[in-house]
């Protein structure tokens, strides 16, 4: 398995959670039971490999970082939805760019640009080309205010160092 498909996957773990109101945990151990995971490859391609136990970690890691960070990472996503209330979005749509957010400020091997162009093509898998423009929007904004304060503070240190 590709931490492509891990991540994919984590998406449909954060995703079930929304309707199951499970503990991280259990929705992890749920459905990577073998027998369950065994039936949910006839369904869906990133099923069809079992993760290994570094994949395991690392959705272990983002499916109960979103858990504990869910109401941050909603308002952020929020903030950054100029023009959409937050009710709006799909639970699907909110769960890939919860993924994404967790990313980028928690998961040090993952750089920005892939947790932004991976959350755009299971965007787009999931709920479409328009979605995943929507998630580019709301992600980019949001990788470019984290981004503004190093810059901000880099110019005041070269303007200081002349002084």
């Amino acid at each position: 398995m590709t931490r492509a498909n891990a991540r994919e996957l984590a998406v449909h773990l954060i995703y079930g959670r929304e309707f199951t109101g499970e503990e991280p945990e259990a929705v992890v151990s749920t459905r990577l039971n073998k027998d369950y995971y065994k039936q949910l490859s006839t369904e869906n391609d990133v099923y069809a490999e079992r993760p290994s136990r570094a994949q395991l970690a690392y959705l272990d890691t983002v499916v109960a970082g979103v858990a504990n960070r869910e109401e941050d990472l909603d308002a952020q996503i929020q903030k950054y939805s100029i023009g959409w209330d937050i009710s709006r979005i799909s639970r699907l749509t909110r769960s890939v760019m919860q993924l994404a957010m967790y990313e980028i400020l928690y998961v040090e091997d993952v750089p920005t640009g892939v947790a932004i162009s991976e959350a755009v093509r299971i965007a787009k898998k999931y709920d479409g080309e328009e979605t995943g423009s929507f998630v580019n929007g709301i992600l980019g904004a949001f990788a470019r205010a984290l981004n503004a304060p190093k810059a901000v503070e880099a110019v005041a240190d070269a303007v200081a160092e002349e002084v």
